[in-house]
């Protein structure tokens, strides 16, 4: 890379990486808890789970929200030395960075049906929708702002980037630049979704 240059990464799709690999290894968890008769029995299992999925969604959603908002309103515009990177890079980079942490939650939830069965799923899957809920927020905000929020790379592997609990500051850019449309999706004519 070029002495002065800034790689960027897109904010919305580091808050969008995590939401499919949590949703699905919920869904999976929630499957394999469903062979399994536990503590409380399958019934209570599903209406708790039912429960906490409804409560984990939105939490996870509004976490930390008031702080992305404060920095996304004191994001400066990108200069010229900066190179946007891939989004299919940025979703890679963000789940290498925590492929153990993703497998730690599917154990503990999946371990959680001896005790009651599929509400741990329901709880990681929850988890994974309230992600991508939350890139969708960010999404329409960058439609009404007509303006993309970046972060430079090295705030992906860090704790809590993209979501308000990285220090990272955003850096901003035109609507149309990049191969991610708002919220983090995939723009059409880019490589398929990862």
């Amino acid at each position: 890379m070029a002495r002065g240059t800034v790689t960027l990464a897109r904010a919305a799709v580091v808050v969008r990486a995590g939401a499919a690999p949590m949703w699905w290894l919920g869904i999976a968890a929630a499957a394999a808890g469903a062979w399994q008769d536990g503590l409380t029995g399958q019934w209570i299992g599903l209406y708790a789970g039912a429960a906490l999925f409804l409560v984990a969604a939105p939490a996870v959603c509004a976490v930390r929200r008031g702080r992305c908002l404060a920095q996304a309103r004191k994001a400066q515009r990108a200069g010229r030395g900066v190179v946007l990177q891939d989004r299919a890079v940025t979703v890679r980079a963000w789940r290498r960075a925590r492929r153990w942490w993703l497998a730690a939650a599917f154990a503990v939830a999946a371990g959680s049906a001896a005790a009651m069965p599929i509400a741990g799923g329901l709880v990681l899957a929850g988890a994974g929708a309230g992600l991508r809920a939350k890139a969708a927020w960010l999404g329409r905000w960058e439609r009404e702002q007509e303006a993309l929020l970046w972060l430079p790379v090295d705030a992906v592997t860090a704790r809590g980037a993209g979501t308000g609990g990285s220090e990272a500051a955003y850096v901003r850019t035109g609507i149309a630049a990049g191969d991610a449309l708002p919220g983090g999706g995939v723009r059409r004519g880019s490589p398929a979704a990862v």
